[in-house]
């Protein structure tokens, strides 16, 4: 069975998709009030962030577009230091779409919320012409606890900067899908709730955090260089490397600094809580790679970032010019 424009009118068949899927596997107290609204407890201080996933197949090695918009929407709002609480999604869907698709990614996205401790509380469906595809927007709420202060502006000199894991997993188990090329990398797409939630547990203290998604590593630290006023000094040797991807970048001519990642982190500490923060993320199922690849030498009012490369050479590293080719989110 597939998707058709009835689907969308607002009557039986409507109501059927939201009962036998939406709610089937992400109802819950609230959601299944069917109401205009979510009417959910808050807190003095919030974060909230919208996000939308276009990824093309809907479905690649490692994960899907329902565990990927989860992913991608509880890691920003834990890189504001929040945690994360209550989750919006909007579904575009294409006439054509097979309904057992649907269901899979309902029911992944299911599965991860509940990984990342999150409720989705409120959602919409659309249905629109086109060829089978399938588009979702979320949106994200996260309580800050009170004396939490992540941020750019944070970044001080003598920081170290720890990353998360191996880059580009994401991006080359999209490309592998869509070249019809084999190789034995997935997505790292995840929710790194757990590992941050541990980072403040045990009294890390962590002056910002972002998560590595579209534009790479480069942009990310291009960004952040900027806001804080610093200068960022990188080793090219101390990145972690998967050598699968590495061998495929190869292939295509692509740099891991520039390509996508759906759970990853890049974390700014002072040098005092460096060994600390590396062994808890190391102990996080999602961060067994992790590795402090640089440090933050000095103020620099326009910020810059410098790789010292495995030949010896200082490379500056911009953020990506133009469009991250091919599109991978």
């Amino acid at each position: 069975m597939i998707i058709t424009m009835a689907f969308g009118g607002g009557g039986k068949t409507t109501a059927g998709l939201i009962n036998d899927i939406f709610f089937k596997h992400l109802g819950n107290d609230i959601l299944c009030r069917a109401e205009d609204s979510a009417v959910v407890e808050g807190c003095s201080r919030i974060a909230c962030t919208t996000d939308s996933f276009v990824v093309d197949p809907i479905e690649y090695d490692g994960g899907d577009i329902g565990r990927l918009s989860v992913c991608g929407t509880v890691n920003d709002l834990l890189c504001a230091g929040a945690e994360p609480k209550y989750l919006t999604c909007g579904f575009i869907l294409h006439e054509g779409l097979e309904l057992a698709a649907l269901e899979r990614v309902v029911s992944s996205m299911a599965l991860t919320a509940k990984e990342a401790g999150v409720k989705i509380v409120a959602g919409d469906t659309k249905v629109t012409e086109g060829s089978g595809g399938l588009f979702i927007n979320t949106s994200g709420v996260g309580f800050i606890p009170s004396g939490r202060d992540i941020s750019a502006g944070n970044i001080k000199t003598g920081d170290s900067v720890i990353i998360s894991g191996c880059l580009g997993e994401h991006h080359v188990a999209i490309l592998k899908n869509r070249m019809n090329i084999k190789n034995d990398v997935k997505s790292d797409n995840a929710p790194l709730v757990d590992m941050v939630r541990s980072l403040f547990k045990n009294g890390v203290n962590i002056h910002a955090m972002r998560d590595i998604t579209r534009g790479g590593l480069a942009t990310v630290l291009a960004e952040m260089a900027a806001s804080s006023g610093t200068r960022i000094e990188l080793e090219e040797g101390r990145l972690p490397q998967n050598g699968s991807v590495r061998d495929f970048c190869s292939l295509l001519g692509l740099e891991t600094i520039y390509m996508g990642n759906e759970g990853k982190m890049v974390f700014f500490v002072p040098p005092c809580d460096e060994d600390k923060a590396l062994d808890i993320i190391r102990n996080d199922r999602y961060g067994k790679n992790a590795g402090v690849i640089g440090t933050v030498t000095c103020e620099d009012k326009e910020g810059s970032v410098i790789m010292r490369t495995a030949m010896g050479g200082m490379r500056r590293l911009e953020a990506m010019m133009g469009e991250g080719l091919p599109r991978i989110c």
